[in-house]
């Protein structure tokens, strides 16, 4: 009877401790303003939990125990200890939206005790899909164009590839890698699905896959990049990864709802796109030494402008890894985190949390750095905090969606900054577009046309003194042909097309005035700015772009 009463009593001070422990957590969430959660009321999601490994979750008391595409559900025992806030800004920096959820130990302890049921290979691995396992990469091995790609995907979905739609998308991926693509389009018509991809910035048809194949697809892409299966109305977005050997790839996921079906886009991370170095951004003497002597000073800003796809990150990027050095902090602020850069600290917009340009902007300003990355200026607020930063002792690089430089300084105004701030913290407006580069084993050599001659002449007339005029007494412009080394385009890789200016006194006092763009322009032009036309004008007359190109990008 007394040992009876020894276990009722032991049992009673349990119940007694856990409800002190509970108690405690609910005190504790309302100081540190976090919601408090009890697990053994909610369920743990395997999939969510084996984000973190089981040693770092116990070690740092924390667990992630619900996940809704990149939104996720963390419970912490303290939010405020260093390894906490580490995951945390590890989850930002992945793309994910953390939530933080006050919890006990023994509330955490229900969820660490799950990780039984999750194979240690799923930890390691998570939702990366292996494009180097041996099947695909002896497909991969025939794959030399679209052409080869074509025929081989068709021959795999005859032997019954589309019915698995892990086959399947595993060779969709491994072939827009192995060609280079940067994006994957799956877009479903009345019939059929098309997909296609987009290589040196053009589309190419691939494919006409059937709609039970778009459909097998489109759920393991969902699947895959945590996107919600019975969402079909409305557009989702999401992210997951491919490894090849030890490369990882971010893969982006949109889907778009239409008429036929949810149309997908994938767009390809790929290390390789920010391997483009300062020197290999394709600027002309003139502008690069420009551009180089302006990066290198210890404040002020350098815009570049541009529509979405004309290379302005890589173009900063090459910035930054010119630049950095353990003698400088560099912080970057973007919308999303598209690239990992070594050496400098990245951080990412999260609406949810609240963390916009403008605040994240302020925060980075206490951090002491030296020089600051804003992905992209989209409103006066941006504008103004990151103007003033360029004032006090900081050197910003941002980017803007103008046509050409000059508009640069209107545009602005219409975000609603004052002049008077613009005029001293910008120290060089830039603008680009990409056009594709010929084919170096298959180009060939062209004769210009009466107006394409005219166009040339007037172009490199009108250059300024600081460029080397090229000889027009016989005229010498390639074209594209084709041939496997270029996927029988004509073209193989792209450059940029610049043009930029400096805002030194006299073009500051016009900023001052709010002049129109076709009175900065006057000016730029006057102080020796060439335009992107004559930049191409002048790579065309180098024998690496087609005037079908200039006409494509720049206009003519």
């Amino acid at each position: 009877m007394a040992e009876f009463d020894k276990e009722k009593r032991e049992e009673k001070l349990a119940n007694i401790r856990s409800r002190e422990e509970e108690d405690l957590a609910r005190i504790l969430s309302k100081r540190y303003k976090i919601p408090y959660l009890d697990l053994t009321r909610v369920s743990i999601d395997l999939d969510a939990l084996k984000k973190i490994p089981e040693e770092k979750s116990r070690a740092a008391g924390v667990a992630i125990v619900q996940a809704t595409g990149r939104k996720l559900q963390v419970a912490v025992k303290n939010p405020n200890i260093a390894s906490v806030r580490e995951i945390i800004e590890e989850l930002h920096r992945e793309g994910y939206e953390p939530q933080l959820f006050l919890a006990s130990i023994q509330s955490l302890e229900r969820a660490w005790v799950r990780y039984k049921e999750i194979a240690k290979e799923s930890i390691q691995t998570g939702d990366i899909i292996d494009i180097y396992k041996d099947d695909v990469r002896d497909f991969r091995n025939k794959l030399k164009n679209s052409k080869d790609f074509q025929k081989e995907l068709s021959t795999k979905i005859a032997q019954g590839a589309s019915r698995r739609a892990t086959d399947l998308l595993d060779l969709v991926l491994a072939g827009a890698y192995e060609l280079e693509a940067s994006d994957i389009h799956i877009e479903p018509e009345e019939t059929l699905a098309k997909f296609r991809l987009r290589l040196d910035g053009i589309l190419h048809n691939i494919l006409d896959l059937t709609h039970e194949a778009h459909r097998i697809l489109l759920s393991r892409i969902k699947l895959t990049s945590g996107l919600k299966l019975n969402i079909h109305k409305r557009a989702q977005d999401g992210r997951f990864t491919i490894r090849n050997n030890d490369v990882d790839i971010e893969i982006r996921v949109s889907t778009l709802p239409g008429p036929y079906g949810e149309s997908i886009v994938m767009r390809l991370l790929h290390p390789n796109a920010i391997s483009t170095t300062f020197d290999e951004l394709g600027m002309l003497k003139p502008v690069r030494e420009m551009i180089e002597k302006e990066i290198h000073r210890p404040n002020g800003m350098v815009i570049t402008t541009g529509p979405t796809g004309s290379g302005k990150t890589t173009t900063l990027y090459a910035f930054l890894k010119k630049l950095r050095s353990s003698e400088i902090k560099i912080i970057t602020i973007e919308d999303p985190i598209e690239y990992h850069l070594q050496g400098i600290t990245q951080t990412q917009v999260s609406h949810s949390a609240e963390y916009t340009f403008e605040t994240g902007l302020s925060a980075i300003v206490r951090q002491d750095p030296d020089i600051i990355l804003v992905g992209e200026i989209r409103n006066k607020e941006t504008a103004e905090i990151a103007m003033h930063a360029s004032l006090t002792g900081h050197l910003v690089f941002s980017t803007l969606h103008t046509n050409n430089a000059p508009g640069t300084i209107p545009r602005l105004v219409d975000l609603g900054v004052q002049p008077n701030i613009i005029a001293p913290a910008i120290n060089v407006a830039i603008a680009q577009r990409l056009v594709r580069k010929l084919c170096a084993h298959c180009r060939q050599e062209t004769r210009v046309t009466e107006e394409e001659e005219q166009i040339i002449i007037k172009a490199v007339e009108a250059l300024p003194k600081t460029y080397k005029k090229p000889d027009l007494t016989n005229i010498k412009t390639f074209g594209s042909n084709a041939c496997d080394k270029c996927n029988y385009t004509g073209y193989k890789g792209r450059i940029g097309v610049f043009e930029a200016f400096l805002i030194d006194d006299e073009i500051e006092q016009l900023i001052l005035k709010n002049p129109s763009e076709a009175a900065v322009r006057e000016a730029a032009v006057r102080k020796g700015m060439a335009s992107m036309l004559q930049d191409g004008i002048l790579k065309l007359l180098l024998g690496l772009t087609t005037f079908s190109e200039l006409k494509r990008t720049v206009g003519i």
